[in-house]
């Protein structure tokens, strides 16, 4: 799968995925909506994103999930 609008520079967040090059992780978008901020509420808030920037950030999320397995206690 590829990824238009994530980003991995090791010179930018220390090499974290982020959106566009920006200075703006995944992970704290993902957050942002794991909380429960909406998509509205959030691109208000950083005028700098787009809603594609969202929409490509889950995308990435599920990719990942699908990747990675996790042991869960019990």
């Amino acid at each position: 799968m590829k990824f238009e609008r994530i980003t991995i520079d090791p010179n930018v967040c220390t090499g974290k995925p982020c959106i566009r090059g920006l200075r703006f992780p995944v992970s704290r978008l993902l957050g942002l909506l794991a909380s429960g901020e909406t998509q509205e509420s959030i691109l208000r808030a950083y005028p700098y994103l787009e809603s594609e920037d969202i929409m490509e950030a889950l995308r990435y999320a599920a990719f990942l999930a699908e990747e990675e397995t996790v042991e869960v206690g019990k």
